[in-house]
């Protein structure tokens, strides 16, 4: 058996000569009791312990990273890391030398090194040992240079900079408020006028707004989900504009969410479920301008018109009934419908999904989609069916009625002015 490690590093050290571990792992039948006593008659005791926590890290990584097999991280890394499709939409922007501040486990170092060179910092020995050796793993780590340093004790080596500031500082629960993060708004703030220009990269839930000057906020979902805020700077900023990107598909919308009014109207045709970066970016009637849907209500964030689109800005469902929000109405309309599965959804008005499901009579086999929503100032129940997205060839936002007003992803550079939309 190998002797015992002294600390952290050693026993990843330790850990990354041993890849026979990793064998037995993924080999093992028995439970986890008698697996880590065989381990432990081979192995120190700190390294099965690591082992056993990185062997379901990486599991868990899967959803972030397409080599998460072969990566390394710890907790904390792995649950403030960028996942990797959100970290190659943002590295787009960087074209020349960078420095990634509060590297952690390197996710956004690895897809920024794609484009350029990579100073990769962290305080803590163990995250660059993972950084330099994830950067093995997607083969870039001759761009990557690995710095072990506190950052708020460095000056500005490069023009740009990218940082990931602690949100679970101390070993805290997560933080959203930009103050509570480690280093705080006003580091955040210093660093936008000591570098040309940057990125830093904050909860999509936090108070960002408003708390820097002459920026551009990104709001970047992922599969429907809204995974970050990015503070965009200087030379790398389209200042005063917001902009809401979905990803996969890369598409981009941005503008001055106080520069759009949206009608409000009755409920059409069609229903419309906005991407959440549209609602947390506060474009949502900057989307109802440019496309022409209308809100069901002012406080109310379901869209509506009369013709379907298909965008992945939005999610669509075809309308079959409108219901006023009473059990007894809600129960006799699916008592004698023919439906099965259902999706039920809201966002102002507070359901219980479990609840009213309980209480539906499901004898059929169509799917539906049941919507508790305002419109115009009343709670209602809208009966709906899914409309499947299939985007156009040459457009990511086309009508029915009209093949206008298409969205494309963001550019490279970022646009300058008001153009909220670009090929």
């Amino acid at each position: 058996m190998t002797p015992p490690a002294d600390n952290e590093c050693d026993v990843l050290r330790q850990l990354k000569q041993s890849p026979r571990i990793f064998e037995l792992l993924d080999q093992a039948a028995e439970g986890e009791l008698p697996l880590q006593q065989r381990l432990r008659l081979e192995f120190p005791d700190a390294v099965v312990r690591t082992a056993l926590t990185l062997h379901d890290l990486r599991q868990r990584a899967r959803k972030k990273f397409s080599r998460a097999e072969a990566m390394w991280f710890d907790r904390q890394g792995l649950e403030q890391a960028t996942s990797e499709p959100v970290a190659r939409h943002k590295a787009k922007r960087f074209q020349q030398p960078v420095s990634d501040y509060c590297c952690g486990i390197g996710g956004d170092s690895i897809a920024l090194a794609d484009h350029c060179e990579v100073t990769a910092v962290d305080r803590n020995p163990a995250a660059i040992l993972y950084t330099g050796w994830n950067a093995e793993v997607y083969g870039v780590e001759s761009r990557v240079r690995l710095l072990c340093a506190d950052v708020e004790e460095l000056t500005a080596s490069t023009d740009l900079v990218h940082i990931d500031p602690d949100r679970r500082p101390h070993g805290r629960g997560r933080m959203v408020r930009v103050e509570d993060s480690e280093p705080g708004l006003e580091y955040l703030r210093k660093l936008t006028q000591e570098f040309h220009g940057g990125a830093i990269k904050l909860s999509p839930a936090g108070n960002f707004a408003g708390k820097f000057d002459a920026v551009e906020y990104e709001l970047i979902s992922l599969d429907g989900e809204c995974k970050e805020a990015t503070v965009w700077f200087g030379s790398l900023a389209a200042a005063g504009l917001w902009r809401a990107t979905v990803l996969p598909s890369g598409a981009s919308l941005a503008g001055d969410p106080m520069d759009a009014v949206a009608e409000v109207g009755p409920l059409g045709r069609y229903l419309f479920d906005p991407d959440p970066a549209i609602v947390r970016s506060g474009l949502l009637n900057v989307l109802c301008e440019r496309t022409g849907f209308t809100r069901l209500d002012d406080a109310e964030e379901y869209l509506t018109a009369d013709r379907k689109v298909t965008s992945p800005f939005v999610r669509g469902f075809e309308v079959l009934a409108e219901l006023p929000n009473n059990e007894r109405a809600i129960r006799d309309y699916f008592r004698n419908a023919d439906f099965g599965p259902i999706e039920i959804k809201c966002r102002r008005i507070p359901i219980n999904a479990d609840f009213v499901r309980r209480r539906l009579s499901l004898k059929g086999n169509t799917p539906a989609v049941l919507v508790f929503a305002r419109v115009l100032g009343k709670a209602r129940a809208i009966v709906c069916s899914r409309v499947v997205y299939l985007p156009p060839r040459n457009s990511i936002a086309v009508s029915e009625d009209s093949a206008e007003g298409g969205f494309a992803p963001h550019p490279n550079p970022p646009p300058q002015g008001g153009e909220g939309i670009r090929d």
